[in-house]
């Protein structure tokens, strides 16, 4: 993942989501999202944050902390003062099929792998399909356990590959197939891994993938995940887990291309005297599952972070507060475009299209957390930068699903507002996006963590930009 390129704008659409179309690759799960991520961060100068020991944070340093390995806060301190925190917040978890624990279901005839649905997709995109499995194992150490991250679809030469496949019933065998299809995820969506002749192969391929005896597995989390690579075609694009990984790259995009200055440099340079802000990007799990978990955005994760974050540079908790006030969050998550067969299911007012810039999202019942306040500043920031933005409703008589802003926000209480890319078949196994959107969002939160608000007053802020770029 070329962050330079990309923070020079001199990249076209194309080789912004070749290196998209990377990025989802690397990241089949969750654990192998952050993993990356990690990696990524750490090439470009950020220290990685252990929960467990303390933490001693210096002016113009650079930060990033995972928890459960699935979740990832990453931020940057400034130099002198700072009004508050900038934060984007997006997820890494997408919808699929958990793999149980006693996994494998041998018969006479075949091997098949006992699941269960995580989030909620459209079953039939996942069928006929070949499927990967990956995730991460526990496995036994001497006095004590480590995880390790696997991928069973790409194991290494000489080591069993295990795939998986859900085959759906022929046309011939059901009539009705094409009639209101509906799924029972206990009998419909058993994934196939092979011939009875296989009996085994799955435990064994663990337990290589993992570099470990069988008996030293103590138990895993895996998931099934689509390989296909992404592809463009015309003005689109086209790839797994779109949702939402599209926003975590953009978020990790924007969060880099706004830190330009050189580390000696800035050691020697004199402090800014325009107002600052704490960048600070989260990667959050769970969100397809309600976010309720120690990792996801209903934890104290972001919560715990920035009161350690406060703590390390001697600011009391009266001052954190104050800094909160003044603080803003964006909640990426991706939209629905309105659809090219079914243009009735969209608000006539509210339409959103493949390719028209950067989305921002309403809900009366605050299922998205934007108002007239966190709209408006985000208008501004994307005016400022030249960024196209559009607005997008549910029809009144169809609710919507909800995301990781309003559940974030009853942890830490700051102006949101949500905001996605517009696409279509949102939770199916492999989705569709505007080309040139990968590059507006881009755009727009390298701009967002080059800002900085000021509350002057309950309902009135100053907006102020620094030189990050």
């Amino acid at each position: 993942m070329n962050i330079a390129s990309i923070a020079s704008g001199n990249m076209n659409d194309s080789d912004i989501n070749a290196a998209l179309f990377s990025y989802i690759a690397a990241c089949p799960t969750a654990f192998h999202t952050v993993a990356h991520m990690a990696d990524i961060l750490k090439e470009a100068g950020y220290t990685a944050l252990p929960e467990g020991e303390d933490w001693h944070l210096t002016p113009g340093g650079r930060y990033y902390v995972t928890r459960n390995g699935s979740s990832l806060i990453a931020f940057r301190v400034p130099r002198g003062d700072f009004d508050g925190f900038m934060m984007a917040a997006a997820h890494g978890d997408a919808p699929t099929f958990k793999v149980k624990e006693n996994a494998e279901m041998a018969d006479q005839r075949y091997v098949r792998l006992s699941v269960e649905k995580y989030g909620g997709m459209l079953c039939a995109t996942w069928m006929d399909r070949p499927l990967g499995i990956a995730g991460r194992v526990a496995v036994r150490q001497a006095g004590g356990l480590e995880t390790r991250l696997v991928d069973l679809s790409r194991a290494a030469e000489g080591s069993p590959c295990v795939r998986a496949l859900i085959p759906s019933v022929a046309i011939h065998m059901n009539r009705s197939a094409n009639d209101n299809a509906s799924y029972n995820p206990a009998v419909d969506m058993i994934p196939l891994a092979g011939t009875a002749a296989q009996a085994g192969a799955f435990q064994e391929a663990l337990a290589q993938a993992a570099a470990v005896p069988t008996e030293d597995i103590l138990t895993s989390d895996l998931y099934l995940y689509n390989p296909q690579p992404g592809l463009a075609w015309g003005d689109l694009i086209s790839a797994p887990r779109l949702d939402d990984l599209m926003c975590a790259f953009c978020g990790l995009s924007g969060f880099l291309a706004s830190d330009s200055a050189d580390r000696q440099e800035v050691a020697t340079a004199p402090i800014p005297a325009q107002p600052q802000a704490v960048p600070v990007l989260c990667i959050f799990d769970n969100e397809e599952v309600g976010s309720q978990t120690r990792q996801g955005a209903a934890s104290t994760f972001l919560w715990d972070v920035l009161c350690r974050l406060s703590d390390s540079l001697g600011i009391p908790p009266s001052g954190l507060r104050r800094r909160l006030a003044s603080s803003f969050m964006l909640s990426c998550d991706n939209g629905h475009a309105v659809h090219p067969n079914h243009p009735e299911f969209a608000d006539k007012n509210h339409t959103v299209t493949l390719g028209g810039g950067v989305v921002i999202k309403y809900n009366a019942s605050q299922r998205y957390t934007s108002d007239a306040l966190s709209a408006a500043l985000f208008q501004t920031i994307c005016e400022k930068a030249g960024v196209p933005y559009q607005r997008y409703a549910n029809r009144a008589d169809m609710p919507g699903g909800s995301t990781l802003g309003n559940i974030s926000g009853t942890q830490v209480s700051v102006p949101t507002v949500d905001i996605g890319l517009a696409q279509l078949a949102m939770h199916s196994a492999f989705e569709t996006a505007g080309a040139a959107d990968t590059g507006y969002m881009i755009r727009a939160l390298t701009a967002f963590f080059c800002h900085a608000v000021r509350m002057t007053g309950d309902g009135q802020y100053s907006v102020s930009s620094h030189d990050c770029r």
